[in-house]
């Protein structure tokens, strides 16, 4: 048997990745006594204590079980918290020298979605990769600079250590779960039964790209504006350096330092940004879409746009357009 804890939080945690969580190891229990196997998962809600959570003035969850009273544990699952990410740590920062304990001690831990900041506040990530929800980038990477974040990943596997990305990402994490543990028939099983694509792995088609703003450099707020207002142009590194009276490597790396972009990598974003837009409104042909935002070599279109949603320019209008 595989024992797994789901944490109950402190704060305002997305229920579904409690009660999803809960219920895809259950249903993984049903699907192997189904096929004539033993039950394989035993679930436990782990509270700091063993008052029930009241979540979105509706939902009462009561713990099971304390931490302090679980020696041992398989699995660990830190569901999304949402809110100021500071508070949300603060408020649950005793779970974490007990979840360093279990994992010092074999067991392995997941975080779904933003639940990634408490397992980073834990430290266990330091040095190792991980993803989480796409609006929550840039101040992850703000409070855990020692972490990497792999922005287009909607699971990562670390170790022993698992993260998932955005909002319902975290299905196809259990799913991953459920078949490292108990086979791929199983997963795939459970993946019908809830319609999860169960080999999607990257965000990337769903991220909404806004720039980091939230810094102090304003010659590269400036610069930042700049190829925002005019990305329909060819824009050179050069000009910007000249908007800025800064030569170009001070730029590069005063850039990289406020955005976490580079400055051609934040020029390709805003544009493919722009395109995707134009994909899922105008009727304009991916043509007249690529020249819209300025590229004119439409391989090196297609390999860019690819390359920053996963899916091609046709792919993603077929997905995304108005009716």
């Amino acid at each position: 048997m595989k024992h797994i804890s789901i944490l109950v939080p402190s704060g305002a945690p997305a229920i579904s990745t409690i009660e999803g969580t809960f219920s895809g190891f259950m249903t993984a229990n049903d699907l192997l006594v189904k096929s004539g196997k033993l039950p394989m998962f035993t679930v436990e809600f782990v509270g700091m204590s063993m008052e029930p959570q009241t979540y979105h003035r509706l939902f009462t969850l009561r713990p099971d079980v304390t931490f302090d009273q679980v020696e041992k544990t398989d699995l660990i699952i830190i569901p999304a918290v949402n809110g100021n990410m500071e508070n949300v740590i603060e408020m649950n920062k005793t779970f974490f020298p007990w979840i360093s304990f279990q994992y010092r001690n074999g067991a392995e831990v997941a975080s779904m979605c933003v639940g990634t900041f408490l397992l980073a506040a834990t430290g266990l990530l330091n040095g190792k990769k991980c993803s989480t929800h796409w609006l929550a980038h840039n101040d992850f990477r703000k409070m855990f600079p020692e972490v990497t974040l792999v922005p287009d990943s909607i699971i990562t596997d670390e170790q022993g250590i698992y993260s998932s990305g955005g909002a319902n990402s975290f299905w196809n994490l259990v799913l991953y779960l459920i078949e490292k543990y108990a086979g791929r028939d199983i997963a795939i099983a459970a993946a019908k039964i809830y319609a999860v694509e169960i080999n999607r792995d990257s965000q990337s088609p769903f991220i909404i790209f806004a720039g980091e703003k939230a810094h102090d450099d304003e010659p590269v707020k400036h610069v930042q504006t700049y190829i925002e207002n005019n990305f329909g142009k060819k824009i050179s590194v050069e000009h910007l350096a000249k908007l800025t009276a800064l030569g170009r490597r001070n730029l590069e790396r005063r850039f990289k330092k406020a955005t976490s972009n580079t400055v051609v990598e934040y020029i390709q974003r805003v544009k493919i940004e722009a395109a995707k837009k134009g994909l899922e409104t105008s009727r304009e042909n991916i043509s007249e879409v690529m020249y819209s935002v300025g590229y004119t070599d439409s391989k090196a279109f297609r390999n860019i746009f690819k390359k920053v949603t996963g899916v091609s320019p046709v792919e993603y209008r077929n997905r995304y357009k108005m009716a």
